[in-house]
C-alpha cells in the first residue's frame, strides 16, 4: 500500500476540472499538503493507508474559495455607513475614519476577524488591497489562510505612507519579505484610475512586469467615475489605462459595473480578468456588470465580497447565488451563467486571476490541498438532485464543516482550529466601542 498524510473519504467530490464533474463516493488523497490523487472511495482504502482517514458520509468536497477583492481590515466598519451613494459613503464616512483609525493596530484585528469570517465560510484565498499589507499577510500566516497582498498604490497621504516614492518603497519591501513564502503573494493595487496619477501608473505596470505579479484596481465601478474621466481627461478610464500599459493579463479590474459593447473585446483581447462583486455592487447601487457578456467573449470573470463595509459579509456562497442570479436579469436569459460557472468563478476563476491557478482552485492531482467540506445532509438540502446547483442556489455557510489550505485543517467540525474566536469577537467589541463613541 502506498502511504498518505490523510485520506478524505466524501459522499461527493466536485473537482470543477473538469467543468460540472461530480465524483460520486469519491476520496481525495492528501501528502505533504498537496492532492496525490482522487479515486473511488474503496480504491482509496485498498491502495492507501494514512494516520488520518476522515469519513464524510453526507458531504460534498470542492475546492476552497477564491476572494479576488477584499479589504478585509474594514470588517471592523461593517455597518458604519449603510444605505448611502459610493461618492458620499467614501468621502464623507469611510475615508475620514480610515484618517482617524487604520494604523497598524487596526489593521490586524480588522484583518483577523475578517479571516475568521473567510475561513468559517470556505474562502482558503483572498486578494486584499489595504493598508499595512505586511499586517495582512501576518494575519493570514497565523491563521494559514492563502492571500495575496496589496502593494497599494494611492494618491494622499496615509498612516501607511507619506507620498507615491514611499507607496512604492514599503509595497516592495513586504513583496521581498514573502517573496517565497508557501501561503503569501504580493500584487500592485493601485487604487483607481481617479486616485492615482498616469506617471504612478507607468510605474506600477513597469514594476510589475520585473517583479511578474498580479495590478488589482478598481476601474468603472460607478457611472460618475466615468463621467468625471471623460470630463478631466477626454478618454474612458479603460481606454487610458491601455495607453499606460496596464491592459494585460496582469490586472485584475474590479467592479466593471460601467461597460461598452467594444469594451467586452478589449478586455478579452488584452487577457484582463474582471473581478465581480455583485452584493457591494447592489448595495452601493454602482450599476451591473454585464456578466453573460463578458463570459461570451472569454473574459475571465472571478468573484469578490468587497470589504465587510460596503456588502456587510464576507460569504462567497452569497455572492455565488447573487452572481448567478443578477446574470440571469441583466441578460434576460435564464441560462446565462449556470450554477457551475457560478462555482467556477467562485474557485479556478479567481485563482487563475491571481495566477494562482497552478497552486489552487480545483482538485487535480500535484494542487495544493485546499479543501472545503460542505455538508448536504441536513433538511434544507433535500430532496437532492444535483449537488453544484443545491451548494449554488440554496447552500449557506453554516454548512460549512471543515476547511483545509495545503493540507492543514484550519476548520474542524464547524470550529476554527487557529484563531480563538471569543478572543476575536471581544477585540472587535472592543473597536466598536471605539469608533462609535468619537
Amino acid at each position: 500500500m502506498q502511504h498518505a498524510d490523510q485520506i478524505l473519504n466524501a459522499r461527493w467530490v466536485i473537482p470543477v476540472e473538469p467543468a460540472a464533474a461530480i465524483l460520486d463516493r469519491h476520496s481525495v488523497i492528501v501528502r505533504d499538503g498537496r492532492i496525490a490523487a482522487l479515486l473511488p472511495t474503496p480504491v482509496a482504502l485498498r491502495d492507501f493507508t494514512a494516520p488520518k482517514i476522515v469519513d464524510l458520509p453526507r458531504h460534498a468536497l470542492l475546492p476552497g474559495f477564491v476572494n479576488v477583492h477584499t479589504h478585509a481590515a474594514m470588517s471592523l466598519f461593517r455597518g458604519l455607513a449603510d444605505d448611502l451613494p459610493l461618492k458620499t459613503w467614501l468621502e464623507q464616512h469611510i475615508w475620514p475614519a480610515e484618517a482617524r483609525w487604520a494604523d497598524r493596530e487596526f489593521v490586524r484585528d480588522g484583518t483577523r476577524l475578517a479571516v475568521a469570517e473567510m475561513l468559517l465560510g470556505g474562502t482558503t484565498c483572498f486578494n486584499d488591497m489595504y493598508f499595512f499589507p505586511d499586517e495582512v499577510a501576518a494575519a493570514a500566516v497565523e491563521a494559514g489562510i492563502r492571500a495575496v497582498v496589496g502593494m497599494i498604490v494611492i494618491g494622499f497621504p496615509s498612516a501607511w505612507a507619506r507620498d507615491t516614492r514611499e507607496y512604492f518603497a514599503k509595497g516592495q519591501a513586504v513583496h521581498d519579505r514573502y517573496r517565497d513564502h508557501p501561503l503569501v503573494r504580493t500584487a500592485f493595487a493601485p487604487h483607481a484610475p481617479y486616485t492615482v496619477d498616469d506617471d504612478a501608473l507607468r510605474q506600477v505596470a513597469m514594476l510589475a512586469e520585473e517583479l511578474d505579479v498580479p495590478i488589482h484596481m478598481h476601474v468603472h465601478e460607478t457611472a460618475a467615475e466615468v463621467a468625471e474621466a471623460i470630463a478631466a481627461t477626454g478618454l474612458r478610464p479603460l481606454v487610458r489605462l491601455e495607453r499606460l500599459g496596464l491592459l494585460s493579463h496582469r490586472l485584475l479590474a474590479v467592479h466593471m459595473t460601467q461597460l461598452e459593447a467594444e469594451e467586452y473585446a478589449l478586455l478579452a483581447t488584452a487577457g484582463v480578468s474582471v473581478a465581480h462583486c455583485p452584493e457591494s455592487n447592489l448595495k452601493l447601487a454602482s450599476g451591473f456588470c454585464p456578466l453573460a457578456a463578458l463570459n461570451s467573449q472569454g473574459v475571465n470573470c472571478a468573484l469578490g465580497t468587497d470589504g465587510a463595509a460596503s456588502n456587510n459579509d464576507l460569504d462567497m456562497l452569497g455572492e455565488m447565488r447573487t452572481a448567478a442570479m443578477l446574470a440571469k436579469a441583466v441578460a434576460k436569459d435564464p441560462c446565462a451563467v449556470p450554477a457551475h460557472v457560478a462555482l467556477e468563478m467562485a474557485t479556478i476563476n479567481g485563482a487563475r486571476a491571481l495566477s494562482l491557478d497552478h497552486e489552487t482552485g480545483s482538485l487535480v492531482a500535484g494542487k495544493s490541498a485546499d479543501l472545503v467540506a460542505f455538508d448536504l445532509g441536513g433538511l434544507r438540502a433535500h430532496p437532492l438532485y444535483d449537488p453544484i446547483s443545491q451548494i449554488v442556489y440554496a447552500g449557506h455557510r453554516d454548512q460549512v464543516t471543515d476547511v483545509w489550505v495545503a493540507g492543514k485543517r484550519v476548520v474542524e467540525e464547524r470550529r476554527l482550529a487557529t484563531l480563538d474566536e471569543h478572543d476575536l469577537v471581544a477585540t472587535a467589541e472592543r473597536w466598536g466601542a471605539r469608533i462609535a463613541a468619537r
